[in-house]
This record gives structure tokens, C-alpha cells and sequence, in this order.
């Protein structure tokens, strides 16, 4: 809690400041460093935590999400996902954690977030922060049991790999260097994912992009075709190319891969 109650802190030194009002908020962040521990303290009840999350100030949903325990009907799960996207990325990663957290202890909640998560999970797949973006696939991966989560989720990751590819293909010498590599950033998590749900994608489909892929001049978007054609055992005729790439790592996954 101890970065949130900080974070908290600070806050309320700057509402202090905008408000003008001592009765609540105080000039030094040690009080208000007191302040937010009372708050994080504080006991909840589950409506109140509900109203956190969907009312609250970035420290007051983040300290919502890390009380948020379990999920119970349709609207608690859409009070934590309408916060996976969208926001501050101090709640976003704090929601992502949650949702993993419960999704790991409560095979009852994966059935509601099934039937709601797949489009928004898709989204923070291709978060900035790629600590969301790991928590994100690994609570998609909980959810494989659910068919039509699989094909809904899976659906839009091509999506996103297929627009991703499209814009690296547009891109000259000239472009600034951050405009790549948001692109190759989305396709790198886009990749990981499709990892874990290959067999959701129709082959003639998963061959356009393992073909593309395996041609990136970013190393890490070959190294993880690589991961990709290992798991899946498919075209064997792209993998034996790879087996001769130019870079160690990509030659490394596939020559030995028992180290995946």
C-alpha cells in the first residue's frame, strides 16, 4: 500500500492547494501521508467499494481494487473492467491485478467475466505498461475453458496483429523512432497472446501472419513468431528458416525448444 497511500498523499496536498480548505487536506505530505494510511485502513463494505470504483479519485480506486475480494453478479465485473481501459494507469494496472487475483481463486467469477471481458481484455492486451499487458493474457489465459470467449477474444488480437503489420509496412526511415515502436510494441503483446490461443485462428489466417512476422527486422517480433511456431508445431517450412536467423535468440528458441 505503501506507494498508493503516497501517491494519495501527494494528492491531497494539491486539492489543499486548489481548494483552499484545511478542514480535510494539509500542506505537508506527512499529515497527509497520515491521512491516506487511515483511509487504506479503513474497512469497506462492498457497495462502498462499488461506489469507489465507479466514483472515486485515482488513489480511492486503486485502494477500491485492492479491497475488492470477490465479484458477484455482472455489475461487479463491469465496475473493475470499465476501469482496465481507459484511465489512469495506476488503477488500470491495480484493476488488472484484481481481476487476475480473483480470476485464479473463483472458477464462478470466470464464468461472468466470459460472458463480458473478451473485447475489453483485448484492449488492455495491448496496454502501454506491459506489466497489464502480462496480467491481462494471463487471466485470458484462465478463461480457455470458454469457447466463445476464445473465438471473441482471439478475433480482435488478429485484428490488432493485421493492423499493427499494416502500419509497420507504411513506415520509412524518416518516421520517428517512438511511432515504430508503439506499433511494435502492440505487435509483440498481440504475438504473446496469440501464443496462448493459435488454435482459435483459421491456419490460412495464422499463416499470413507468422509469414509477415518472421520478417520483422525487430528481432524480439521473429523471436516470438519463433515461441509461436514451437508451441503450435505448424509450418515447419517457416520454422527451418528461422532455425538460421541472423539473430541468437530467435536461432536459440528454436534449436532448444524444451526452454520455453
Amino acid at each position: 500500500y505503501y506507494e498508493i497511500i503516497t501517491h494519495y498523499a501527494k494528492i491531497l496536498v494539491i486539492m489543499e492547494n486548489l481548494t483552499n480548505n484545511n478542514c480535510e487536506y494539509y500542506n505537508d505530505l506527512d499529515s497527509n501521508f497520515k491521512l491516506a494510511y487511515e483511509l487504506c485502513k479503513k474497512e469497506y463494505s462492498h457497495d462502498e467499494l462499488m461506489f469507489l470504483l465507479n466514483s472515486g479519485n485515482i488513489p480511492q480506486k486503486q485502494i477500491a481494487a485492492l479491497k475488492f475480494d470477490y465479484v458477484k453478479n455482472k455489475n461487479d465485473v463491469y465496475a473493475l473492467l470499465n476501469n482496465l481501459t481507459g484511465c489512469d494507469g495506476k488503477i488500470r494496472e491495480a484493476i488488472a491485478l484484481k481481476i487476475n487475483s480473483i480470476l485464479s481463486a473463483d472458477e464462478q467469477a470466470r464464468e461472468l467475466f466470459a460472458q463480458l471481458s473478451s473485447d475489453i481484455f483485448a484492449d488492455a492486451t495491448i496496454d502501454i505498461n506491459a506489466n497489464i499487458c502480462r496480467l491481462v493474457i494471463d487471466s485470458a489465459i484462465l478463461l480457455k475453458s470458454y469457447n466463445n470467449f476464445c473465438i471473441s477474444y482471439t478475433n480482435r488480437i488478429v485484428l490488432y496483429i493485421q493492423e499493427a503489420l499494416k502500419e509497420l509496412d507504411k513506415f520509412i526511415f524518416r518516421d520517428k523512432k517512438y511511432v515504430i515502436n508503439k506499433q511494435l510494441f502492440k505487435l509483440y503483446w498481440c504475438l504473446e497472446a496469440l501464443g496462448e490461443f493459435y488454435e482459435f485462428v483459421e491456419e490460412r489466417t495464422m499463416k499470413d501472419i507468422i509469414e509477415k512476422c518472421a520478417v520483422q527486422n525487430e528481432y524480439t517480433i521473429r523471436e516470438k513468431t519463433a515461441q509461436i511456431l514451437v508451441k503450435s508445431g505448424l509450418f515447419n517450412d517457416i520454422r527451418i528458416k528461422l532455425m538460421n536467423d541472423d539473430n541468437y535468440y530467435v536461432r536459440e528458441v528454436l534449436n532448444h525448444p524444451g526452454l520455453l
